[in-house]
């Protein structure tokens, strides 16, 4: 790949990026009080349909360790996670995803999807 197409290729990236978190941010949080990393977290729960560690969700999410566990307050705050620690090693912690969360997931999936849908229409296809 040549170098233009290289540094072009990553604008592309960042823009689209930028205008997904934009929209994600204004659409979820006006909808359904939710951010998109909040969406994320509850998102990757109900995918697994089990309870994760916060190192589990740190490698899908893509957020430092700190900044994950800012979100997860702020979701256990709203009721839509509970957080426990793992009995047999009780430097883990688990979050799992309350019947409100899984509420307000389902609620806020077609908002989310549809986002996405719009921001990527225009998308080379790639897979």
């Amino acid at each position: 790949m040549e170098e233009r197409s290289v540094v072009d290729t990553w604008q592309y990236v960042l823009s689209t990026h930028a205008r997904a978190m934009c929209a994600l941010e204004r659409e979820l949080g006006d909808r359904h009080g939710l951010g998109p990393s909040e969406f994320e977290v509850l998102d990757r729960i109900v995918l697994h349909d089990r309870k994760l560690r916060i190192q589990e969700l740190c490698d899908e999410v893509h957020l430092s360790q700190s900044a994950l566990s800012r979100v997860v307050a702020r979701l256990e705050r709203a009721s839509l996670v509970t957080r426990v620690v793992c009995d047999a090693d009780r430097r883990g912690v688990y979050v799992s995803i309350t019947d409100e969360g899984r509420t307000r997931h389902a609620e806020a999936l077609p908002t989310h999807r549809a986002v996405l849908e719009h921001i990527f229409t225009d998308a080379p296809a790639l897979i």
